[in-house]
């Protein structure tokens, strides 16, 4: 598992992406790869997740792809099946959590309180997403709760933008952002995977001038 998670904190921004029509996995794909960010969280809110999942770890065998939005056992399996290397959950259902860890699929539940961490840390997980990070209190927040948990790493996702996500980047408590700017429905809507290339290139920009 923790192969997977260095791999997230050296893309430093997952993106998030929600895809309506499977044609559009392919370019998309492409654009996050050729961008910089080799990786996509694509969730589960959508007919076309299972589909595009598949697509994306058939035709970009290196690109890191996982499944968000996972609330049931059964949706895991699915995203599995169809190649996702990681679950991410908005919430920590355990069975979910517990379904993961036992197939030994990396899992990062959402977590938004101290009881939450430190359900997460039953399951011996010490990496947690935190959702949704902006609303929620932000980066003081966050780094109020990791205080007591010296050994648990936080996915801030929720209101992360390119204005804010340096802050977040520059704590080293943090070990990834999610994040759905350089992937906007609407951009995906209109075809224009230039501009997500652009945009993702500058969230890539981003991570390196942070982190190296």
């Amino acid at each position: 598992m923790s192969t997977i998670f260095e791999k997230f904190s050296k893309i430093g921004i997952i993106p998030v992406v929600v895809l309506e029509d499977t044609k559009d996995a392919e370019p998309l794909g492409k654009a996050l790869v050729e961008g910089g960010l080799p990786c996509a969280e694509v969730t589960f809110r959508t007919a076309a997740a299972e589909e595009a999942i598949k697509i994306m770890t058939e035709k970009f065998p290196d690109m890191l792809v996982g499944a968000g939005t996972v609330l049931t056992t059964e949706q895991a399996d699915r995203a599995i099946a169809a190649g996702a290397k990681f679950i991410v959950s908005p919430g920590l259902n355990p069975d979910v959590v517990a379904h993961c860890v036992k197939k030994g699929i990396p899992v990062t539940p959402g977590t938004c309180t101290p009881t939450d961490v430190e359900k997460a840390l039953t399951f011996g997980l010490d990496v947690v997403k935190f959702f949704p990070a902006e609303p929620a209190g932000g980066l003081d927040f966050i780094k109020a709760i990791a205080a007591p948990y010296v050994g648990v790493k936080f996915m801030p996702t929720g209101g992360i933008n390119a204005n804010n996500v340096r802050d977040y980047l520059k704590y080293d408590r943090i070990i990834a952002c999610g994040g759905s700017w350089m992937v906007k429905g609407n951009l995906i809507k209109a075809g224009d995977f230039e501009k997500i290339k652009e945009l993702t290139a500058e969230a890539a920009g981003i991570v390196k001038e942070i982190r190296g």
